[in-house]
């Protein structure tokens, strides 16, 4: 990564993050670097073998090293994952016209029960997803409901669920846990995604501009039902919201309605949440 300081992600950014287990960026891909990677995909990304340094796994001047050092590329993962993640992993993923089917509903992960860490996967859309293209499916507040990668590809829609369509070199951050698929391409054209799995290597820690920490927006998006949400669940997911923002601030009071501190409430002895 270059040595200047990129634009950090804001506490609202954040706590959006945490609720919706994904951040979109809009255009941030110069359309050059879209025209460029057009040209690259169709032939595949060599692989890099798991856990390897974003400096060896994508040599200075490579199109996957420039386009993790855009500055808003390069400040929303570290602020999500830290300023030295390794790849887990990279792939080409193809969506080809008219294919008559789509891609069910799943996970990136086996059940994982981190409280306190997550990966990040990084989506680039080089080209302009129309309705019609087969856009990503990411249901809002899924990433930490605990599933086994694909036990969720029954579902066929959820209440809520939204259907990636957006300009060219638009990027995805996504919380690795969030249910998503590729959908069906009834369009005359490939769509092509470029997709990176980032493992953090330091403490998930206040990496972000925590400057906003007390604004009152921080409460709102933690506290965000989602329409998908069963009427008692909700609050499960709200719960295991704030266990993940205690986490990140490194503040074991935070709580919202006073769901976690009643339940961890068990005087004479510390407190495990």
């Amino acid at each position: 990564m270059r040595t200047t300081t990129p634009p950090l992600l804001t506490s609202v950014q954040l706590a959006r993050f945490v609720s919706h287990g994904y951040l979109r960026m809009d255009a941030v891909v110069p359309d050059e670097m879209n025209q460029e990677a057009l040209k690259l995909l169709p032939h595949g990304m060599p692989g890099v073998p798991y856990g390897t340094q974003i400096a060896d796994a994508y040599p200075e001047g490579s199109f996957p090293r420039r386009l993790l050092e855009l500055p808003a590329v390069a400040g929303a993962l570290q602020a999500l994952v830290g300023p030295s993640p390794t790849v887990d992993h990279h792939a080409v993923h193809v969506r080809e016209p008219h294919e008559g089917h789509a891609q069910a509903l799943h996970g990136d992960a086996i059940i994982d029960v981190r409280p306190d860490a997550f990966d990040v996967q990084l989506m680039y859309y080089p080209q302009r997803v129309s309705p019609d293209m087969g856009g990503t499916l990411v249901v809002p507040g899924s990433h930490l409901r605990r599933t086994n990668e694909s036990d969720t590809g029954r579902y066929q829609n959820l209440r809520g669920q939204t259907r990636l369509v957006c300009p060219a070199g638009t990027v995805l951050l996504l919380h690795h846990g969030i249910w998503h698929g590729g959908r069906r391409n009834d369009s005359d054209l490939r769509r092509y995604m470029f997709k990176i799995r980032f493992n953090p290597t330091v403490p998930q820690v206040r990496l972000w501009d925590t400057t906003g920490m007390a604004d009152p927006e921080v409460a709102a998006e933690l506290g965000r039902y989602f329409p998908w949400y069963e009427t008692a669940t909700a609050r499960l997911e709200i719960y295991n919201r704030v266990l993940l923002w205690r986490a990140l601030t490194g503040d074991p009071s935070f709580d919202i309605e006073h769901w976690v501190t009643r339940v961890t409430n068990r005087p004479g002895q510390r407190s495990h949440a």
